[in-house]
């Protein structure tokens, strides 16, 4: 597969022309990687210099609270990007560890290739900025929607509200003393609508840990 081939999985390139693709790939410098598996790609709180452009493989994405008390781990398949809105902003950090769940491959590009191609391509620009736009108009929604009627329907708000993709297999590592204080209701009620929807196969209770096979099945 052409390097142009590639660029057109992402969203940023797509809707460029041949041309402007020829133009992108003859002028623009490429940074190229592997990661075998279990390596570390970038870490929560590494500064982000560059976008990441996953071309094969699958990552392991580890997010955690910000006292570090719980954490959910799901996967990620390619082709995808490492947290593109991190480059821009306020916090210029990534906010996930991604690690490789197998070999992986890349393509980086710098900030300030980023911020050229911004300036030459109105095809680029405008996707960035629908790629932002997005991003922000999904947040701004979120205090809009349905308040949960019951306490199983606050359980799966949270876990999915902490999900980058809300699809696939997702681990929660978390107690459920916890668990019970950020949906607001007891520890022995909370467990009972575990069990409920342990039950109905949406989800495995562990120690400190909760597994859902399926996302999109808890989300119906």
């Amino acid at each position: 597969m052409q390097l142009y081939d590639h660029l057109l999985l992402f969203p940023l390139f797509q809707g460029m022309s041949r041309d402007n693709l020829a133009q992108v790939v003859g002028q623009t410098k490429f940074g190229f990687m592997k990661s075998g598996v279990g390596q570390v790609v970038v870490r929560e709180d590494d500064s982000c210099s560059q976008l990441y452009f996953l071309l094969t493989g699958q990552l392991r994405i580890e997010s955690r609270s910000d006292d570090h008390a719980y954490s959910v781990v799901e996967q990620l398949q390619a082709p995808c990007m490492l947290q593109p809105e991190a480059i821009f902003g306020y916090n210029q950090r990534f906010t996930h560890t991604f690690t490789a769940a197998a070999e992986c491959s890349f393509i980086t590009i710098s900030k300030d290739e980023v911020m050229r191609l911004s300036d030459q391509f109105l095809v680029f620009r405008l996707n960035l900025l629908n790629l932002y736009a997005t991003q922000s108009q999904k947040l701004l929604r979120q205090p809009w929607h349905r308040y949960p009627a019951t306490l199983s329907e606050r359980i799966v708000r949270f876990l999915s509200q902490r999900c980058l993709y809300p699809a696939g297999p997702k681990t929660f590592n978390i107690i459920m003393t916890r668990l019970a204080d950020e949906v607001g209701d007891s520890r022995l009620d909370v467990s009972r609508a575990l069990n409920q929807l342990q039950h109905a196969g949406l989800l495995r209770l562990h120690r400190g840990r909760i597994e859902v096979p399926q996302m999109e099945r808890l989300l119906m």
